[in-house]
């Protein structure tokens, strides 16, 4: 071979990409942020980047609830779940100091407590069972979708059905016996408080590792990435360690810019809610909707309510992640037995995740990173539901708990 030839053949390039993808959605993300700065305000727009970070390392390391309850389950590998204590122990070494002081920086913080009843109990059991029909959680839907998951697209449009059903029912299920919000923070103390926190998610943490030893005799080691440098941090994949303490931060930021922490799955109900207004239904005088601020919100821009806005820029984030991987490629060809899961598990999540005040970030994250006692009450009763959806994804021709 000559040196002439040997020059024609062209390089690999060191970081392979779909241009497409990642000229389109770069293009979106920057009109996204100076039109919401200028609708709405410098705050949201930065809220708006907020999300996109969160939907950057979602797709990256693969963050998900779904998959790593259902991994500890079937496959007796747990390093998922341990992440996600993590994640949930970094936030509330801040959440709870700063939400039991109220307002350290002139800006009132909210966090994410909820009343601890039955709408709690039922609700989040029904989104464990959606959650593993459907394909992902509130988060893992939005980043799925935004990597070009066509399935997760049918996930999330039953989502936002199911959200606006439960909007019509709540106040039914807010008369169900229940006790106040109740905050360790607020009740037992910062140091307490705290304390209680770490033992909780220390405890979940040792019985994964238990069941994984008593499984494979040893911890899973993580597997040695097929990228480096450079080339690691544009495409990934991201450790779930890493990533579980990159989204902690996320949610930090999200308090103290927001006044509340990450949430997810009000925005789909509000998003179902302004489509039905416009095809005619009257759901503006559903008592949920005659609710102050759930009026002022149906009245208003979706670009005026963060977590419609922190969605929009989880969707845009994961897409940006798998343009860089070179990994966007919108999959068309769905079983039917998988899409009718998808909607089956769409509207239970968005059902059950009204009644409960939430999914996976907004009443387990956020919640038990405030010192919401709803927090842990969901936590348990979503993945008893999700135990249920493990076993029944095969019916669906999924994978889960396959026969001898």
């Amino acid at each position: 071979m000559t040196d002439a030839t040997a020059g024609s053949i062209p390089r690999k390039p060191l970081i392979q990409l779909d241009r497409g993808p990642v000229a389109v959605t770069s293009a979106a993300l920057v009109a996204g942020t100076l039109v919401i700065a200028q609708l709405v305000d410098i705050r949201q727009a930065v809220l708006f980047l907020v999300g996109a970070l969160m939907g950057l390392t979602l797709y990256h390391a693969s963050f998900g609830f779904t998959g790593g309850w259902r991994r500890l389950v079937v496959e007796k590998r747990g390093n998922a779940m341990r992440a996600q204590m993590l994640m949930i122990g970094v936030a509330a070494l801040v959440f709870i100091p700063l939400l039991t002081l109220g307002n350290p920086f002139g800006q009132p913080l909210a966090g994410a407590t909820a009343p601890v009843g039955v709408s709690v109990l039922i609700g989040a059991a029904i989104f464990g069972l959606g959650m593993q029909l459907g394909g992902g959680c509130g988060s893992g839907t939005l980043f799925t979708v935004g990597g070009g998951s066509s399935r997760m697209l049918v996930t999330l449009l039953f989502f936002i059905v199911g959200a606006v059903l439960g909007t019509a029912h709540l106040p039914w299920w807010l008369t169900q016996p229940s006790l106040p919000a109740i905050s360790l923070g607020a009740n037992l103390g910062v140091p307490l408080a705290l304390l209680v926190t770490f033992i909780g998610l220390a405890a979940v943490a040792w019985v994964t590792v238990l069941v994984e030893k008593r499984a494979h005799g040893s911890l899973e080691k993580p597997k040695a990435p097929s990228t480096t440098g450079l080339q690691r941090l544009l495409r990934g994949p991201w450790p779930l360690v890493g990533a579980g303490l990159l989204l902690a931060l996320l949610n930090i930021a999200t308090l103290l810019i927001a006044g509340h922490p990450w949430s997810i799955t009000y925005g789909f109900g509000l998003w179902g809610a302004k489509v039905a207004q416009a095809v005619g239904v009257p759901v503006a005088s559903w008592e949920f909707w005659t609710w102050p601020a759930q009026a002022k919100a149906l009245q208003a821009s979706v670009l005026e309510d963060v977590t419609s806005v922190m969605d929009f820029g989880i969707i845009l984030g994961a897409a940006l992640a798998a343009g860089l991987a070179g990994k966007f490629a919108p999959r068309v060809a769905v079983p039917f037995l998988s899409l009718l899961a998808a909607a089956i598990g769409g509207v239970l999540m968005g059902y059950g995740a009204r009644l409960s005040f939430g999914c996976n970030i907004g009443a387990l994250f956020s919640g038990i990173a405030s010192g919401s006692i709803h927090g842990w009450l969901w936590f348990a009763a979503a993945f008893v539901g999700s135990l249920l959806g493990i076993y029944l994804r095969p019916v669906f021709g999924m994978d889960g708990f396959k026969s001898k």
